[in-house]
């Protein structure tokens, strides 16, 4: 029999919640019977909101919370006031074993401040990076940092690339992943002092397949499996990426619709457009993990709807399956490469 994967999520979090949030955890719950979803919220909102599903009530349960953490607040007093926030009960679930992850669309920054004050790092991990998966023309990559550390130093990201291994070889089932560094030219010496300081790190690094320098505009290619980074450009890129693949598929829609010839072109080609544009679909890829905690944390879109809460989820179940945990906490404090996808 399949364990169990419960994980805590954050009801009262992001644009749409609760109705999107709800919506996605009945539809992970239907896919997935070894799954178990906390809703942390409100009671009475939760409540008007799940009445309108049918669902196996083993798998969902609802979790009272009274405060929410809104965006603009500054995270780490809300984290230290808000006790009864929906994000600080789920987190807290996590530390004391009663969930096995928190998942949020919440505040980016009381996310990460709780991730390390309340579930806490793994005893070797200097910086948790926050490491969404990006699509690109060879399937997807891991964006990490892409908005956890602004300020990082070398050790810092070879850490990231350590995790990011990790993950890539027992989620993703990717053998020996290409790790790249983030760098504005393909050669050794460019870069600003980071990368430089890094470089030689992560060439020397054993269990790592590191392949060098990556420029910006190679990483929709797919060049590297694993991009590090330290998170202003990992943000700054992430936001890019989003940001062109809406423009462009806002503009492909457009010229379908500017003329009878091109709506009658559109009605042939549609089914194989909406298969290719499904495969740059930042939701169909669920979250992203902050990686080095004692329990798993993942931040989804403020704007997430139900898709993405749902792939998240399951997301969740892999990640626990895999032991993803377990291996960085082995790779990190032995500083060798735990086995591979069991």
């Amino acid at each position: 029999m399949t364990e169990r994967t419960s994980i805590a999520l954050d009801a009262m979090g992001g644009d749409n919640a609760p109705a999107e949030i709800i919506a996605g955890a009945v539809d992970a719950v239907e896919k997935q019977p070894a799954l178990k979803v906390f809703l942390v919220g409100r009671q009475e909102a939760v409540e008007k909101e799940l009445i309108k599903y049918r669902y196996d009530k083993s798998q969902i349960e609802i979790v009272g919370a009274s405060e929410i953490i809104e965006t603009a607040e500054p995270p780490v007093n809300a984290i230290r006031k808000k006790k009864d926030s929906s994000m600080v009960v789920g987190m807290k679930m996590v530390k004391d074993g009663k969930a096995d992850a928190f998942v949020s669309a919440g505040s980016s920054g009381a996310i990460l401040v709780g991730g390390q004050v309340i579930v806490g790092r793994i005893k070797g991990v200097e910086r948790p990076p926050l490491a969404p998966l990006i699509p690109t023309a060879k399937g997807v990559t891991l964006l990490i940092d892409c908005g956890a550390n602004v300020d990082a130093r070398p050790s810092h990201l070879v850490q990231f690339a350590k995790m990011g291994s990790i993950y890539m070889e027992n989620v993703l089932g990717i053998p020996n992943p290409r790790v790249g560094i983030v760098n504005i030219g393909a050669e050794e010496d460019k870069g600003n002092a980071l990368v430089k300081e890094t470089f030689p790190l992560l060439k020397e690094q054993e269990g790592i397949n590191f392949i060098g320098s990556v420029e910006a505009r190679n990483i929709p290619y797919g060049q590297a499996d694993v991009v590090v980074c330290e998170a202003f450009a990992g943000n700054v890129i992430l936001k890019l990426y989003e940001g062109v693949g809406a423009v462009l598929v806002s503009k492909i829609k457009e010229g379908m619709m500017s003329t009878l010839r091109s709506k009658i072109g559109a009605l042939l080609a549609k089914p194989a457009l909406k298969e290719t544009l499904k495969a740059f679909d930042a939701s169909e890829y669920g979250g992203a993990p902050l990686l080095g905690l004692n329990g798993l944390v993942v931040k989804t879109h403020g704007s997430s709807k139900a898709k993405e809460i749902c792939n998240t989820l399951l997301q969740c179940v892999t990640f626990k399956q895999q032991k993803i945990n377990e291996k960085i906490k082995e790779s990190i404090q032995t500083g060798e490469k735990p086995a591979g996808n069991n």
